[in-house]
């Protein structure tokens, strides 16, 4: 039998960070999180825990931490099929998930709010970029993701969303400093563009469709959907933004399409472990129904 009050340790130590964080979670001291870890690892044989700032999971920790995840959950449904189980209620479990940044700004957090705010969970939200949200779901460190890969990681099902709709925007001033002539391979290259991190191929993507070949975009690098759209709005580069997100802007014209009527549309998938969990049926009801409302369909 495995030992869970280590199991939920090691959990605990590679969702905090830290054995200090982790142990006040728990309500235990560092060392007796250090000791069950330890127990845990002699018993498996190879390490779990990298020590390092913060601590994460080796390939063996990450697998077992998706176990703990998933029979979390499932005791959350026996609970609440069984209330002599919880005599003093549910108590709130983790669900990790990953999604990336711009549907976390748009549409996929009022989702997860309204979700918090009926179920007995504590939402762990991963943000990566939509092409490698589907690693954590495959690495065992999330139970869901929001994901541009359709095909489901081993043991999960995928569920198309819609897509995401972008427009390549800047600021009218920004346009004719460094658009004049038009938008180009040429002018592509020397005006600096906005990208949120070095996995970030959406501006890319969209300058070779308009010039048929790869440019080598100049590039800042903001790592926040927000700080995209205030940075575009200033002048300092141009990026692709979610709609919803420049709508207005659009509206009142502190931003302008480089090009009017070329917009980049992603598609978007939601995987889940198959694990027969309540909560997670839940989660994944709301995820799709605001998903929608809010992106194009499918």
């Amino acid at each position: 039998m495995l030992d869970y009050a280590a199991l939920s340790a090691l959990a605990a130590v590679v969702r905090e960070g830290s054995f200090e964080r982790a142990a006040r979670t728990l309500h235990v001291t560092p060392s007796a999180v250090s000791q069950r870890i330890r127990l845990l690892e002699e018993r498996m044989g190879c390490a779990l825990v990298v020590r390092d700032q913060p601590c994460r999971a080796t390939e063996a920790g990450r697998r077992l931490c998706q176990h703990v995840d998933r029979v979390q959950l499932l005791e959350q449904d026996l609970q609440g099929a069984l209330p002599a189980l919880a005599p003093q209620g549910l108590a709130r479990v983790a669900l990790p998930v990953a999604v990336n940044a711009d549907s976390l700004a748009t549409w996929f957090a009022p989702a997860i709010a309204a979700f918090a705010a009926q179920a007995p969970v504590l939402m762990d939200v991963a943000v990566d970029d939509e092409d490698h949200t589907a690693e954590w779901l495959r690495s065992g460190a999330v139970l869901a993701a929001v994901t541009a890969s359709a095909r489901p990681a081993a043991g999960c099902n995928s569920r198309p969303l819609g897509a995401l709709r972008y427009r390549a925007a800047a600021s009218p001033a920004f346009v004719a400093r460094h658009f004049a002539g038009g938008v180009g391979a040429g002018s592509l290259a020397r005006a600096p563009s906005l990208m949120f991190n070095t996995k970030d191929e959406l501006q890319a993507r969209w300058a070779r469709r308009q010039c048929h070949r790869q440019v080598d975009l100049p590039r800042h690098r903001l790592p926040s959907p927000q700080a995209f759209v205030a940075a575009a709005r200033a002048g300092m580069g141009w990026g692709l933004h979610p709609q919803a997100l420049i709508e207005p802007h659009l509206a009142d014209g502190s931003l302008v399409e480089l090009v009017p009527g070329t917009p980049l549309d992603v598609p978007l998938h939601w995987q889940h472990a198959r694990a027969a969990s309540a909560l997670l049926d839940g989660l994944s009801r709301l995820v799709l129904a605001a998903a929608r409302a809010a992106l194009l369909p499918a």
